[in-house]
């Protein structure tokens, strides 16, 4: 994956097929699939970090995905304008370090330059404890 499927403006076909591959891409955990799909200028709020250009996107997932085990995403379309993307998410996953399960609930907002790269994300989320025998995904 190297750039959105589709291009601004987009269209709902487009906007569902644009969260469909980062929801593949998220749930394959191949950091270095990430940047690519980032302008070289990207600016990402995720949770309590902030990581500004597209070379420093792979060290920051390489760091965080190990954390979470066992880690299963679902995103869905919320809305969308010509260059934008609204999602809502929810993923599970095991802390590598206490073995408790976590269900997490967020939003993410996306902006996106005219070639399909995503120049902007932002993230906030709220983790759940949750048993292993709840799990929905």
């Amino acid at each position: 994956m190297t750039a959105a499927p589709a291009t601004p403006p987009f269209d709902e076909g487009g906007a569902l097929a644009v969260v469909k591959a980062f929801e593949a891409a998220w749930n394959r955990r191949i950091a270095e699939e990430i940047p690519p799909t980032c302008t070289a200028d990207t600016r990402w709020r995720y949770r309590d970090a902030f990581v500004e250009g597209r070379e420093n996107i792979a060290p920051f997932l390489r760091a965080r995905w190990p954390i979470q085990e066992h880690y299963r995403l679902r995103k869905e379309l919320w809305t969308f304008t010509a260059n934008r993307i609204s999602v809502r998410f929810v993923s599970e996953w095991r802390h590598r370090d206490t073995g408790q399960w976590y269900r997490t609930h967020g939003n993410e907002h996306w902006a996106f330059a005219p070639d399909g790269l995503q120049s902007v994300l932002d993230l906030s989320a709220n983790d759940i404890p949750i048993e292993e025998s709840g799990r929905q995904l």
